[in-house]
């Protein structure tokens, strides 16, 4: 017996009806309504729209409150949207800004970092470093604690003061860079006076040279060749130690390191 062929059958006029009807309604019930070209704001209105936000509100008359988001939100359309626009360059320093303001000093940092890179001859350069810098300078820990933060705050500072002397930010980096070598200066002194305070005089004495030549004229200097004397003295070097004390009683007269000076000289007579 052969198989017979089977037909499809033919549907009803009004279930066909039906079906294609169901069809025609599926798209619009499942689509997800997406913003089109026409949806966006201009670049211009966007970047009103950011500066409007960041201005924040007030209620009271209070301090302003400030969506930080919502401003970062309106730059970074501009960026995703109209990439060529003269708002998108400043968009990016924005939203930097907006991040800084936040405290998101690591998500300000690597937009001012991106800024640096990527317009290297854009008028606004010297101001993304010194930001940069100050991203780093707002994560600085204690004299006593690790300084890895000090040390990025003045590797950025020196790349301003170095590549744009003449910029008005460079003054500004110019006085920060003087607070965070003293910085440096003092924790490498916390340190010598750690191991002078335990006798161990190479140690501290190592340290105490390394204040005088990387970090000298910062005001720290009497005390470090003083204490480097004291190291030495102990270390049996009495001549040398002498010389540095009549160095501090020279050049410092009247700082309480020269004092100590004067009498260790005196006592050695």
């Amino acid at each position: 017996m052969t198989d017979r062929l089977r037909l499809p059958k033919k549907p009803r006029a009004g279930a066909s009806v039906a079906v294609l009807a169901l069809l025609a309604l599926l798209p619009s019930a499942c689509a997800t309504k997406t913003a089109t070209f026409e949806d966006i704001l201009p670049a211009d209105e966007l970047y009103a729209e950011g500066l409007q936000t960041l201005a924040g509100r007030r209620i009271l008359g209070l301090f302003p409150i400030v969506n930080y988001d919502a401003a970062i939100e309106s730059f970074q359309a501009i960026i995703d949207n109209y990439p060529y626009s003269e708002f998108e360059v400043k968009a990016q320093l924005k939203i930097a800004d907006a991040y800084f303001a936040d405290g998101r000093y690591d998500e300000a940092l690597a937009y001012y970092q991106d800024f640096a890179d990527l317009h290297p001859q854009h008028p606004r350069v010297a101001y993304a470093l010194l930001r940069a810098a100050k991203c780093h300078y707002e994560q600085i820990e204690s004299i006593d604690r690790d300084q890895s933060a000090t040390l990025e705050a003045t590797a950025a500072l020196d790349k301003l003061i170095r590549e744009y002397p003449y910029a008005e930010e460079t003054r500004t980096g110019e006085e920060m860079m003087v607070q965070l070598r003293t910085r440096l200066a003092l924790n490498m002194l916390e340190i010598a006076d750690f191991y002078l305070d335990r006798t161990h005089w190479q140690s501290a004495a190592a340290r105490y040279r390394r204040v005088l030549d990387e970090y000298p004229g910062l005001g720290l200097d009497a005390r470090a060749l003083y204490r480097l004397g004291v190291c030495l003295e102990n270390m049996r070097r009495l001549d040398e130690a002498l010389r540095l004390y009549q160095v501090v009683v020279e050049n410092y007269a009247n700082s309480d390191a020269a004092r100590r000076a004067r009498w260790r000289i005196a006592r050695s007579e």
